[in-house]
């Protein structure tokens, strides 16, 4: 089933995808926004393209352009277009075969913020493997998940100041999942579902999967905006609203005790539901958090979702859901028409992984914390002009550039096989054009070899940036 782009919704997409008088031809210009936009997913595959003399109209370039455009990404695979049908993003086993690949492959991954698993992952699946014999009496089916692995989550948070039950605890596989679940749950077509702006794009994709609308909640330079909460929950009634209060991402701002308690007494007040993603809880490197938001008012309706992700490895794709048992409950009967449980092994992976993690997660933080002072030192070496704020915790910088050029400097660095994270991922409506979420989750040699490819990237565009701005005002 082909989805169908609409013209305005893909203008926003591109975002400043021109770079004004440039040596660039405006076609090749196109050509590397559209394609970035491909492999970021933000088209995603089976997406028909609007027609080429309307594309043209809505972008203002002559239908040359987009015509010279789309012929190159048919070129490269990325595009199929037939007589009467229009265009169409694919990627077939002979496009991508055709598409060309860049001059350093294999492409440097500097959009995901996640660690390589270490040496514990394989002693978590040992132990696992050890242990699995004692469960192959049993059909291995489970959607509520394994007592033992549902108490240490539980222990986990009444160690922070929410007290919990096993059976307040659902695993699921990743907190993606867990979102979906919820949203299956608690939403139907067409609801609102408020989310912070910028936030994590995958929520943004699960929101959007379920037929929801999401409602933007700007994020200040400093905390959380509790009086624009208010008002667009008075305004809009959102059937939920999906909040990262532990070292926020993209931003990696954490919320203080104070903001808590405002919107728990908030979600409380007006009985809307808020699913709090707790993914990054675990990576503080000053302080730790503060309780759960849950914790803050007692007669809120709040779900926290957490994973191991990024606490341990993305490959465990292992989560949970923390909620009244009620909740659970009835989660686990929706559940029926996704999966029928998580897998055993991953299961038992975990449990040693919780048993062991008061030394496991100390040196993950000693690592992460050198990792992103590292980091900053080599902005400020070679991109003395971006903005960032060090994080206190998570995974990466939240980066302001001077000027509108997110989606030229990624399209420019993915022809030197570097594929960044656009700040217009993270937000709603292509908001996000002066940002970039660079992650410091890559080991200081590699990181200083991509920035000091990307730095003459980075001074020709801004030169050229410069020099337009300066005849504009000539």
């Amino acid at each position: 089933m082909l989805r169908r782009s609409a013209t305005q919704s893909l203008v926003r997409l591109l975002g400043h995808w021109q770079d004004g008088p440039s040596p660039t031809p405006l076609w090749r210009q196109l050509t590397d926004a559209l394609r970035l936009l491909i492999l970021d997913g933000r088209l995603p595959l089976g997406t028909r393209l609007p027609g080429e003399r309307e594309f043209a109209s809505a972008l203002g370039v002559s239908r040359t352009t987009i015509a010279s455009a789309l012929g190159q990404l048919r070129d490269e695979g990325y595009v199929q277009s037939k007589q009467g049908s229009g265009s169409t993003v694919t990627l077939s086993a002979e496009g991508y075969q055709r598409a060309p690949r860049m001059p350093t492959s294999p492409t440097l991954d500097m959009s995901t913020a996640a660690l390589a698993a270490g040496a514990e992952i394989h002693q978590a699946y040992s132990h696992a493997l050890a242990a699995l014999p004692g469960y192959l009496n049993n059909t291995g089916y489970d959607q509520h998940g394994l007592p033992a692995l549902r108490e240490a989550i539980a222990q986990r948070y009444c160690a922070r100041g929410l007290p919990t039950h096993a059976d307040e605890i659902m695993l699921v596989n990743g907190a993606v999942s867990g979102l979906a679940l919820i949203l299956r749950y608690l939403t139907g077509p067409g609801d609102r579902v408020v989310v912070e702006t910028p936030t994590y794009p995958l929520a943004i994709s699960a929101i959007e999967g379920a037929s929801c609308r999401p409602v933007a909640l700007p994020m200040p330079d400093k905390g959380w905006d509790t009086d624009g909460l208010a008002a667009i929950i008075a305004q809009t009634a959102p059937r939920l609203a999906y909040l990262m209060p532990d070292f926020q991402n993209p931003t990696g701002q954490c919320m203080d005790s104070a903001t808590r308690q405002i919107v728990a007494d908030l979600s409380a007040r007006t009985c809307t539901t808020l699913v709090v993603d707790e993914t990054m809880v675990d990576l503080w490197y000053n302080a730790p958090p503060p309780p759960p938001l849950a914790a803050f008012n007692h007669d809120a309706p709040i779900v926290t979702v957490g994973s191991t992700g990024k606490s341990f490895w993305g490959g465990l794709r292992l989560g949970w859901i923390r909620a009244s048992s009620r909740t659970i409950a009835a989660l686990i009967q929706t559940r029926d028409t996704l999966d029928l449980g998580s897998p055993l092994l991953e299961q038992l992976a975990t449990c040693w992984l919780l048993e062991n993690e008061h030394h496991l997660l100390p040196e993950r933080r000693r690592l992460l914390t050198a990792r992103r002072d590292m980091c900053a030192a080599l902005m400020r070496e070679y991109f003395p002009q971006w903005k960032f704020v060090l994080p206190e915790g998570g995974l990466s910088f939240w980066v302001e550039l001077p000027e509108m050029m997110a989606t030229r400097f990624a399209a420019r660095a993915e022809a030197s096989a570097i594929h960044l994270g656009v700040g217009t991922r993270f937000g709603l409506a292509g908001s996000g054009e002066r940002n970039l979420r660079i992650p410091f989750t890559l080991d200081d040699e590699i990181l200083r070899r991509a920035f000091s490819t990307l730095q003459p990237i980075w001074a020709t565009l801004a030169g050229q940036h410069g020099a337009n701005k300066m005849r504009k005002i000539i």
